[in-house]
């Protein structure tokens, strides 16, 4: 009987976690990474947690960061789709308004819809 309950609590775990799909996709239009880090380092990063939303607040977020040691390198940009469509946020300067270039500041662009989807572009 232990062994069934706990196949069944199993079972419902992975088809819990199976149930949520997100997609991302790259448009890369020539990004030279030579001078990038392994982590990013010295480049311009974004940073995404794609979940379904389990409480107000704690959906999909996404952010471009130029936090030391990263650095504005190429106009970047993302918006989600299939799901708070137009929400996003494009990097195309240094100074890059939004972009977190330290960890109290810059924009965390939320979405709180099931599945949602994100789309990244480097050098628009």
């Amino acid at each position: 009987m232990q062994f069934t309950a706990s196949f069944l609590i199993l079972a419902s775990l992975v088809a819990f976690v199976a149930a949520e799909t997100h997609t991302i996709t790259f448009t890369n239009n020539y990004l030279q990474t030579g001078g990038c880090g392994l982590n990013g380092d010295s480049c311009t990063a974004v940073e995404t947690t794609l979940q379904n939303p389990t409480s107000p607040g704690a959906g999909s977020a996404t952010d471009i960061t130029l936090i030391p040691d990263h650095a504005f390198s190429v106009t970047s940009g993302f918006g989600y789709f299939d799901g708070c469509d137009g929400t996003g946020l494009d990097c195309t300067s240094a100074s890059c308004p939004g972009a977190f270039t330290d960890p109290t500041n810059g924009d965390i662009v939320s979405c709180e819809a099931d599945n949602v989807n994100l789309a990244i572009t480097f050098c628009d």
